[in-house]
């Protein structure tokens, strides 16, 4: 042993591992993530759009009413697998407008029913008016987003929509060719994909948790290593982020499954930065007061937490009232809320940071620590660059947009995406599982106590070097010399024979 923490703690597999046995492990972490991201591909669309143009519809309208309105809209026939409802519109204006950039503020009406021989559950109705920002360059008119319903109460709507005050500052009329109007949800086929991706995650997390949770029945919680502790924490978080609620999501018409499918997946997403922050600041402290060593970082990840919480908990209070609302265009309460996202997550990466180069920098000489680091920083590096790889293909230089928080939960673009994305953070709890977990000789290594008589010979060299009496990891300032004095005092001593015939040290123990 290289370390007393290694010594009074379980045994991980990991230090057992051959170099090969460690390639195997990644191969079979790329290959599950491989064959993930290729069912995604082969995947249905998430969004299925029906798309209906003004010009369309019955009477035909005139240029007033292109303009301004009011357009009676029917949408198609929906159930709960659609999930959730978008009305969006776009303008198509004369060519000769398109030479230069027009912005205009215009006042968006919606009025929300039931469809007629529509089935609904608890249903609210009534008009309501929004301000929207209509941009239109030398191509086309940007889409406008009309409302959003977050879930699905109503097999069908009838929505009846008027625009007004379509003028640029110098007053010229907007000369409106056509609005087409779509009526975007969730494919059926995509939700079905969901359900049984979400299943069979479910299954396997659990499995995980009962197969971990077993490896160490025999061992007592205060022997358990820091990485063994916090698997234990987030395997069962990992069942609850793959939502054992979900088929409550569309057997009920209410916004409460859904919100709670949002409170888990933050809930596990934070207890992930929380360990990653935990892991590369405990591996040099065995002394973990609450005050000194929890609090710090529980302040920055819960802030992240209750930050999700919030801009889903208040984008959805509002859209139950008011299905026009959109948080984007709130602007001042939107701008103090990206700043404050921005700046917790600039703090965590800098936390994050610092603890990684620390941890390196004191521990790559220690070869056990050495490894436990590399395990875990190439994994989290996998897991850290797969995710901004699906956000620069998902945003691109979108992300410094002021569009980008308000589109973060909005939904995925691919199956790709939402595939690979909830796969991976499975894979990877399931690699740390495996390796986390007690080797096949943990019981007797953990069982295995120094004797106080004869402990320093049993020391190693790293334990010589570095003193580790206390909760801190520091070079021990005796000379080398003075060790080898004391250890060989001790054997002496420990090994005069009694008048039994028997060694002392073996006597006493």
């Amino acid at each position: 042993m290289f370390a007393r923490e290694i010594e009074s703690s379980v045994q991980m597999r990991l230090y057992t591992l051959s170099k090969r046995s460690f390639v195997l492990v990644f191969l079979v972490f790329f290959a599950c993530f491989g064959l993930a991201v290729f069912v995604g591909l082969l995947g249905p669309p998430i969004i299925q759009q029906s798309v209906q143009n003004a010009s369309s519809l019955k009477p035909a309208p005139t240029p007033s009413v292109m303009r301004r309105g009011p357009f009676n809209l029917l949408s198609p026939p929906l159930n709960l697998l659609h999930q959730q409802l978008w009305l969006v519109a776009k303008f198509f204006v004369d060519e000769s407008q398109y030479d230069r950039k027009l912005e205009y503020g215009l006042t968006v009406s919606v009025n929300l029913t039931r469809g007629r021989g529509a089935r609904c559950g608890s249903f609210f109705s009534g008009p309501h008016s929004r301000m929207r920002r209509l941009r239109c360059d030398r191509r086309a008119c940007s889409q406008m987003t009309l409302f959003h319903l977050s879930y699905i109460n109503c097999s069908r709507y009838s929505v009846q929509v008027g625009f007004s005050g379509l003028e640029n500052v110098s007053g010229e009329m907007l000369s409106v060719r056509d609005v087409q109007f779509g009526f975007v949800t969730y494919s059926p086929a995509f939700t079905q994909e969901e359900i049984w991706l979400r299943f069979l995650l479910l299954l396997a997390s659990f499995v995980a948790v009962c197969l971990f949770m077993h490896s160490l029945r025999r061992f007592l919680l205060r022997d358990w290593s820091i990485e063994q502790r916090w698997m234990a924490l987030l395997l069962p978080l990992l069942l609850l982020y793959n939502d054992p609620l979900l088929p409550l999501t569309f057997l009920v018409n209410h916004w409460l499954p859904s919100m709670l499918d949002t409170v888990f997946q933050a809930t596990f997403l934070c207890a992930l930065l929380m360990f990653w922050l935990c892991i590369y600041h405990s591996v040099r402290e065995n002394e973990r007061h609450f005050c000194r060593f929890y609090l710090p970082k529980l302040v920055i990840v819960a802030a992240m937490w209750l930050f999700a919480l919030v801009i889903s908990g208040w984008q959805t209070a509002h859209e139950l009232r008011d299905p026009t609302y959109f948080y984007r265009l709130d602007t001042g309460n939107f701008m103090a809320l990206k700043v404050t996202f921005l700046t917790i997550c600039g703090l965590y990466v800098l936390y994050l940071v610092y603890l990684v180069v620390r941890a390196f920098a004191e521990l790559r000489s220690m070869p056990y620590f050495d490894l436990r680091l590399k395990f875990s920083t190439f994994l989290m590096l996998i897991v850290i660059g797969v995710t901004i790889a699906i956000a620069a293909m998902r945003w691109g230089s979108g992300v410094l947009d002021d569009s980008f928080v308000a589109e973060v939960s909005a939904r995925y673009d691919n199956s790709a995406e939402f595939v690979s994305f909830y796969c991976l953070l499975n894979f990877y709890l399931f690699a740390m599982a495996f390796v986390y977990s007690p080797s096949r000789n943990a019981a007797h290594e953990t069982q295995f106590k120094d004797d106080p008589g004869v402990s320093m010979v049993t020391d190693s060299d790293e334990d010589a070097v570095y003193d580790l009496s206390v909760g801190i990891l520091r070079p021990n300032r005796q000379r080398r010399s003075a060790s080898a004095l004391l250890m060989s005092d001790v054997t002496e001593n420990s090994f005069m024979l009694k008048p039994g015939g028997r060694a002392a040290g073996l006597g006493a123990r």
